[in-house]
Formats: C-alpha cells, sequence, structure tokens
C-alpha cells in the first residue's frame, strides 16, 4: 500500500495519468462522434426516401403512421422511430434540400453533397431539430450549426442564442465549417455522449446474435 502511494504521488506518473485520461476522452468523443455521424445520416437517408415515398406515390396520410408502427414493432426500444421523429427527419431532409440550401450550393459549386451533409451530422439530433425548428432561414441555420461546433454549445444556449438573435446581432454567417471535434469537457461533447438516440442506436436486440455481429463487423472490415 505505502508503494502504491508513493507511486501515484510522484509527478511523473501523475503527468503520464494525466496524459491518458485526456486522450481517452478523446478517443471515447471520436467513438461517440462517429457513432453520431451514422445515425444521422441514416435519418437524412430516410428522410429522403420519406418526401420521395410521399411525392412518387398514392399510400396517403397514414403512410407516416404505419411506418412508425412497423419500425418500432422491429425496434421497440429505439425512441427514433416515433411518429413525431419520423417527421422531423422529413423537415430536416427539405430544410437542408429546399432551394437555394446547403447541400443544393454543394452540388451547384461542384463538390460532394454529402460533404456538406457531414457537416449536420457533428452535432446531436436534438441539436439539429431546433435549429431547423426555430430558425428561419438556410443562411440563419448555417449560422448556428457553424457556432455550435466552434462554440461548442449545449442546446439550451442554442435555444438561447437563437431566441436572443445573436444572428441578427452578428448580422454575417460563416459558411466555411471547420473540421473540429467538440472539446473533451464541453457541453456540447457531454450532451452527445448522453445522447439518447444514439443510445438506443447501438443497442443490440435480443435476437440479434455474436454470429450476426461478428459477420457484419468483418464485412466492414472492423
Amino acid at each position: 500500500m505505502e508503494t502504491t502511494n508513493l507511486i501515484s504521488q510522484d509527478s511523473v506518473y501523475k503527468n503520464w495519468l494525466k496524459d491518458l485520461k485526456n486522450r481517452f476522452r478523446q478517443v471515447q468523443l471520436k467513438a461517440i462522434v462517429k457513432v453520431n455521424s451514422e445515425l444521422l445520416n441514416f435519418y437524412w437517408e430516410l428522410g429522403k426516401e420519406i418526401t420521395e415515398k410521399q411525392k412518387f406515390s398514392n399510400w396517403g396520410d397514414g403512410f407516416l403512421q404505419q411506418l412508425s408502427i412497423d419500425l418500432m414493432t422491429e425496434f421497440p426500444a429505439i425512441k427514433g422511430f416515433s411518429l413525431r421523429n419520423l417527421k422531423y427527419m422529413r423537415q430536416w431532409f427539405n430544410f437542408w434540400n429546399g432551394k437555394n440550401a446547403l447541400v443544393q450550393q454543394a452540388v451547384a459549386q461542384n463538390e460532394n453533397g454529402q460533404q456538406a451533409v457531414a457537416q449536420l451530422t457533428k452535432i446531436p439530433w436534438g441539436h439539429n431539430i431546433a435549429i431547423i425548428s426555430k430558425c428561419k432561414n438556410h443562411e440563419e441555420a448555417v449560422f448556428y450549426v457553424k457556432n455550435t461546433i466552434s462554440q461548442n454549445w449545449s442546446r439550451s444556449v442554442l435555444v438561447h442564442q437563437i431566441e436572443g438573435k445573436l444572428f441578427e446581432r452578428k448580422g454575417k454567417a460563416i459558411h466555411n465549417f471547420e473540421a473540429t471535434l467538440p472539446k473533451p469537457q464541453s457541453d456540447l461533447a457531454q450532451q452527445t455522449l448522453k445522447d439518447p438516440y444514439i443510445f438506443d442506436f447501438i443497442s443490440l436486440t435480443d435476437n440479434y446474435n455474436e454470429r450476426e455481429l461478428e459477420k457484419e463487423l468483418d464485412t466492414l472490415n472492423i
């Protein structure tokens, strides 16, 4: 016990331990941000497909309700397949894919539209919902996405800034996103780590056995 206490007080050991903790937090955050991106990419594609199905099919108003029922029957623990959230996916896709929106601008400039979408997936789903629900136009929304990433805003701070009309006071949106991660100790990082949509997304159902998981991981070369 005495030896252990001596080690814990050693300055070289303490500095190394501090570095290990910081590196582990960074690895945690990178993993969660990756999961968040995968989830939101799925939401984007589902929002796109819902929009297309409703445009070109004759399934009627009950389509989304039936889709929600069927998906939640298969994945009962997943909150993201609620009717309300399916509507948000459709709204999210249409907001950013509309006339003069971020994705359309990227395509027009011969850029990869998916790279533009990737910027939106850097922040949690709740932040995205707040932005498309409260912002009047695309330019304002871009401003808040950018600042959420650069300033590491929590959702409550984001909403406060939108309602406080920060965009109008600043007067200029920044369109160039930075490829940065949230700071490990920031409010944005902590909310990303605790996002219930992410935990639902990565949880496996009872009938998803180990062999199926290993097969898919091999396919992905992980």
